[in-house]
């Protein structure tokens, strides 16, 4: 399904099943060639938007936070729509450990060592053959995850722009080193589509002590997919609504690199003597529940006085409902203060 199109039914899904019109969902999707940014990532800075038309090669931004990814038909994608209490009532942290760990039993019934490796990746051989990523909203838990079956890597790293500090950190040369297909490791011996799916499914039911049946979309679901790629999804505005401030217009950038990824703020001072935040722009590949929080707290910063930065995101986070995945509020602080440095 085009690009696009499958993020939207993801959100139609998610919707759906908040509304209890949908029952708990695992789905699985493929792409055609498609590079994906993450929810709260500057489009330019993470996808190579010149190859990607030159080669036909579609762009997308997901709804769940985390780094670009590349997707194409020789790449499995799953994703759940579950309530909170179908697997328990945790942190997205636990929860994360607990999927996480149930893809790598599933992928190790094909035949391969796969484990578990913080905070969100599945490693064969210290090589990464699943992402995965997702949030809360209200108490839906929606999650999503890729299976490297067969992939061409030098597309992926040609369609990405892969950040140098990652490969640095695992010293790599190159991003095609840190990913491995089930192909590679294989060969002829490569599962079908379907076995993987069964393997799967099998390790969710397992796991959870679930029943899973096979099920069709529903009219409605596919109706406000539609609706929401007409509208929303599928709009050039929502893919490059994030955009890197340009340099020219003065704005303070800091960075900050944690467990849970990097954040990067943006800030824009006003006043006479440029001590409060007119504006302020905060991107990255981390995880945060729910992903609108992030507008919130940019909104929040607006007219705040420096002095009172610190005060304020630390109230923000106190009093909104937040989840984050191997960050904290002094992460932001940190980012934001950062910025404050070249001031």
């Amino acid at each position: 399904m085009e690009g696009r199109l499958n993020i939207a039914l993801g959100q139609a899904i998610v919707e759906a099943h908040r509304e209890q019109k949908t029952p708990d969902t695992l789905r699985f999707l493929r792409f055609p060639p498609t590079a994906l940014v993450g929810r709260h990532q500057a489009l330019a800075q993470e996808i190579n938007l010149d190859y990607c038309r030159e080669h036909d090669i579609g762009v997308a931004r997901r709804i769940t936070g985390g780094g670009a990814i590349f997707m194409e038909p020789g790449l499995l994608g799953w994703e759940l729509a579950f309530h909170r209490k179908t697997l328990g009532v945790k942190s997205l942290p636990e929860l994360t450990r607990e999927i996480c760990e149930a893809v790598a039993d599933g992928i190790s019934r094909l035949g391969v060592d796969a484990r578990f490796r913080p905070r969100n990746d599945i490693e064969i051989d210290g090589r990464k053959v699943s992402g995965t990523g997702g949030f809360f909203d209200g108490d839906t838990l929606f999650y999503q995850g890729t299976v490297l079956v067969d992939m061409d890597p030098k597309v992926m790293v040609s369609a990405l722009h892969v950040p140098q500090a990652k490969l640095e950190k695992r010293r790599l040369d190159s991003a095609a080193q840190r990913v491995v297909t089930l192909r590679e490791l294989m060969g002829d011996k490569t599962p079908a589509l379907k076995d993987i799916q069964a393997a799967l499914i099998q390790a969710f039911s397992d796991r959870f002590g679930l029943k899973m049946e096979h099920g069709v979309l529903s009219d409605e679901e596919r109706a406000e997919a539609d609706l929401l790629y007409r509208d929303e999804i599928g709009t050039d505005e929502f893919v490059g609504g994030i955009e890197e401030p340009p340099a020219a217009r003065g704005d303070l950038a800091g960075r900050q690199n944690c467990p849970g990824g990097t954040i990067t703020s943006y800030l824009r001072l006003e006043g006479p003597a440029q001590n409060r935040v007119r504006g302020a722009l905060i991107t990255g590949d981390f995880f945060i529940t729910p992903p609108r929080v992030v507008y919130d707290l940019e909104s929040r910063l607006r007219g705040v006085y420096l002095d009172d930065l610190e005060t304020e995101v630390k109230a923000f986070f106190k009093e909104a409902e937040v989840e984050v995945l191997s960050v904290s509020p002094d992460d932001f602080i940190a980012s934001l203060m950062d910025a404050l440095a070249d001031k």
